[in-house]
Order: structure tokens, then C-alpha cells, then sequence
């Protein structure tokens, strides 16, 4: 069996949950069957039984309009990708990004197209801001290509019930639930603490911890938020970059210049920490916080259970799958408005953040014993080798592999 994956992120270009998640989908199920890998980028690597080869927009789309230039790059890529897959039995894509690849690979090549969701166009109506045109033309890409696809693969419970919603068309039987997973022996306790306290982390206090891009989906603006009503001496670590459009950086920063005349000692670091620096955060947080709005699994949460710590996290999406409210950590709900996700009363939502952390962080049993459960669970249900497994049987199971 050749399987070939399509997708925007692959190392050393990750910067989102989809881009980890292929980077190790692909190396594990590599280790059965033949596995190449299209991504946008310069990579070029042979493993084994696994190929990376990257894709670069066409020279031509550089001086298209930025609010659209994203989209066509992606089409540019895609058509690229697809040159030459006689010898791939199925395909396989990864977001809207790379999704018309496979469209065009069913169409061409007649070959079992699958796409996995990470997240869904129609409920990110923010990204209107980010992407204007741009939006309406990557709403298209991912309804002609998830409407057209043998199979579809959901990263949650929730998010097979959000593509139900979303794009109704779709028959039910071709709905399959595939968890992410963690690499259980790169995410664990590390007891070393010498790259945070390299980055401005005081180790010796307990702190929450954030993880992640600046984006309305995210929702860091709203743990900045919840954060003013924790006690002013309270250690904050914002590991916060790549914001998705200036007026949310210029958001971003306003609010925690605000946030620090009160709490002086937040840190905010400004960029995607790298994995290893990211596993000694989580290691030695009191608590991690993902105060998402919109989060169809939510890997982090994943990755700092596998390190024992505790998690407060919105219940939300495919979070409540991931995290056991009471047992690994707390799960906080919010009242969102339906056409935007956005909470419909964001004071308060704050306030709930507020109460879970305080709860945690007062309380150093809470933290080992919702950090112990967490590992636990990481464990027992979200291994890489189980989830290759169940991809690589999904894809036997359409008759072409």
C-alpha cells in the first residue's frame, strides 16, 4: 500500500495542531506501509518508507492581493502536488489547504480521496477579518472537496456533529471518528528547567501557562481577560505568537500592557517555542490553560496532560473528549453566539476562567493529582501507533489499498 498525505505544515514548518499531527501520523504508519508526504515548502527527504517532498507557489502568484493571495497559493500547490501519483493506491488531505489536491486526485487519477477535519470554514466566520475574499474562496475549496470525498475523517466526536451541521450532504456512513494522538515518549515530565528559565520564567513560583497562535479561535484575549481577576502576584506565561491579523496583535498587546500595570509579573513570549522548550513549560506549570473558543480537538490540552499537568480548558468542540472535567483538570462552558462562536457574554466566561485557575493553583494536591490522571489518560487512549491503525484500516477499507 502507497498512501499519499497532503498537507500545508510538515517539519520544519509547523505552527498549528494539523501540522503535528501529520508529522506523526506519517512517520508512524510509515513503519507499515509506503507513506509520501506533499507539503508547501522546500523539504526534501527520503526514510524508509517514507518520502517528503515540498511544493512552492507559483513565482506568478506573488504580486496577487494579499486578503486572497493565500488562497490561490494553495490552489497553485495543490495542482503541483498531484503531477505524478501513479503509483499511490489512496490520498489523503489535511485542511482546506491542501484539501483540492485530493479533489483533483479522485477526479484524475480515480483513486479513494479521504480528508480528515481539523477545523471547518463555515464556523471560523473570523477569519473573514483575516482572509476578506479570500475567506468566501477557502469556504469553496473545503465544500467541493469535503462533499466529494470517500471518506472524511473527524478528530472528535464534536466535530463529526459540526460536519453533520455544516455540510449536511454528506452521508452519515461516510463519517469516521479518528482521535489525534501524542508521542508518549517525547511528551513527558521533564524535571530540567534551564530553557525556561532561559526565556524569563521564574521557576521558582507556580504559573499558568498558555500555549498557542494569536487568533479569535484560541481565545488568549480571553485569558488575558480572566487573568485580571486572579491575585496580582499570580506568574502568567503567554507563549503567544503568530497573530492572525495586526488587529488582534495591536489587541493582544494593549491587553497585557494593561494587564501587567496590575500584574507585573506576566510573561509574555512572542514567538512558537520550540518542543523542547514547550515540554519544559508544561512540565512545570501549575497549571495550563486553553481558553479556545472553537477547538475541534485540541492537541495542547493533550500534550500537557502527557507532561502531569493539570488543565482548565473551555468546554468546547472535541476538548471534553480530551479532558475529564474533575479528573484531569476543569472544564469551563460559555454561552457562544451561533454564527461566530464568539461568547455571548465574554465578562463572565472570564470570570469562570478565573475561578477554575484560582481553584487550581491554590491547591498543589489538585496539581499532582489532576497531572497523574492526565498521563494516565494520554496513556490509555491516545497513542500514534493505535491511530495509525485505524487510518491505515480505514483506508483498506475502501477497496483500492
Amino acid at each position: 500500500m502507497r498512501v499519499a498525505l497532503f498537507t500545508r505544515e510538515y517539519p520544519p514548518y509547523i505552527y498549528g495542531g494539523a501540522g503535528v499531527h501529520v508529522d506523526y501520523l506519517s512517520r508512524e504508519m510509515a513503519r507499515e506501509i509506503e507513506v509520501e508526504v506533499h507539503c508547501f515548502g522546500d523539504q526534501r527527504e527520503q526514510r524508509g518508507k517514507l518520502t517528503v517532498e515540498g511544493h512552492a507557489p507559483w513565482e506568478r502568484m506573488a504580486a496577487i492581493e494579499a486578503k486572497f493571495k493565500t488562497a490561490l497559493e494553495s490552489l497553485s500547490v495543490n495542482l503541483d502536488s498531484i503531477r505524478a501519483l501513479d503509483r499511490v493506491n489512496v490520498v489523503h488531505t489535511h485542511t482546506w489547504y491542501a484539501a483540492m489536491a485530493g479533489f483533483w486526485a479522485k477526479k484524475l487519477y480515480g483513486m479513494p480521496f479521504v480528508l480528515t477535519t481539523h477545523s471547518l470554514e463555515p464556523l471560523r466566520a473570523w477569519k473573514e477579518e483575516q482572509l476578506g475574499s479570500g475567506y468566501a474562496m477557502s469556504s469553496w475549496m473545503e465544500k467541493t472537496a469535503i462533499e466529494s470525498a470517500d471518506a472524511v475523517i473527524a478528530v472528535s466526536r464534536g466535530t463529526r456533529a459540526d460536519i453533520q451541521r455544516a455540510y449536511p450532504a454528506i452521508a452519515p456512513e461516510r463519517l469516521h471518528v479518528i482521535h489525534n494522538g501524542i508521542d508518549l515518549d517525547e511528551y513527558r515530565n521533564d524535571p530540567a528547567t534551564g530553557l525556561i528559565a532561559a526565556l524569563g520564567v521564574d521557576t521558582a513560583r507556580p504559573y499558568v501557562l498558555f500555549v498557542g497562535r494569536i487568533t479569535r479561535q484560541k481565545g488568549v484575549t480571553h485569558l488575558v481577560e480572566a487573568l485580571r481577576h486572579l491575585p496580582t502576584d499570580t506568574q502568567a506565561v503567554l507563549c503567544a505568537g503568530a497573530p492572525d491579523t495586526p488587529e488582534i496583535a495591536t489587541e493582544m498587546r494593549e491587553k497585557v500592557e494593561r494587564l501587567r500595570q496590575t500584574h507585573p509579573r506576566t510573561l509574555w513570549i512572542e514567538k512558537m517555542v520550540s518542543k523542547p522548550e514547550a515540554i519544559q513549560l508544561y512540565s512545570h506549570a501549575a497549571v495550563f490553560c486553553c481558553p479556545s473558543i472553537y477547538e475541534p480537538f485540541g492537541i495542547i490540552n493533550l500534550e500537557a496532560m502527557a507532561c502531569d499537568t493539570a488543565v482548565v480548558a473551555t468546554a468546547t468542540g472535541g476538548i471534553p473528549e480530551v479532558v475529564v472535567d474533575g479528573e484531569t483538570g476543569f472544564l469551563v462552558p460559555v454561552a457562544q453566539d451561533a454564527a461566530t462562536n464568539a461568547p455571548l457574554d465574554a465578562a463572565k466566561f472570564a470570570r469562570d476562567l478565573a475561578a477554575r485557575l484560582a481553584e487550581v493553583l491554590a491547591s498543589p494536591a489538585l496539581q499532582r493529582r489532576m497531572g497523574q490522571a492526565g498521563r494516565r489518560r494520554a496513556e490509555e487512549t491516545f497513542s500514534w501507533r493505535a491511530i495509525a491503525q485505524e487510518t491505515i484500516a480505514l483506508y483498506r477499507s475502501l477497496g483500492r489499498a
